[in-house]
């Protein structure tokens, strides 16, 4: 699985891409064949100040790809609750392939 970090307008340090890996390995556990994630950081300005901090994660699975955007005070938080989503869109993905699969066994 290939994980993509992008940070516009500042660099991720070291500190929040390894909390981001550690993150994105866990989505294995949900669904197996992902084939990426990708992970675009960005700063909230409002009235010249930056108060915000905004995570949207993307992930590619054959045949579907699940995205989720959140916003918080500290991208840690952002990251996880867009987390919660993606797991819950792949859970769902799984759940309905598992249901294809079953009713194509007796067509």
């Amino acid at each position: 699985m290939n994980v993509l970090i992008h940070a516009h307008e500042f660099s991720a340090s070291e500190q929040l891409s390894d909390f981001i890996h550690q993150k994105a390995a866990k989505l294995q556990q949900w669904f197996d064949h992902i084939v990426d994630v990708e992970i675009y950081l960005s700063l909230d300005h409002k009235s010249g100040q930056v108060r915000d901090k905004i995570a949207k994660i993307k992930v590619n699975v054959p045949g579907h790809q699940a995205i989720a955007g959140e916003t918080r005070l500290h991208f840690e938080d952002a990251i996880e609750a867009a987390m919660d989503m993606i797991k819950k869109q792949l859970v769902r993905h799984k759940e309905k392939m598992r249901g294809n699969n079953f009713f194509k066994k007796f067509w």
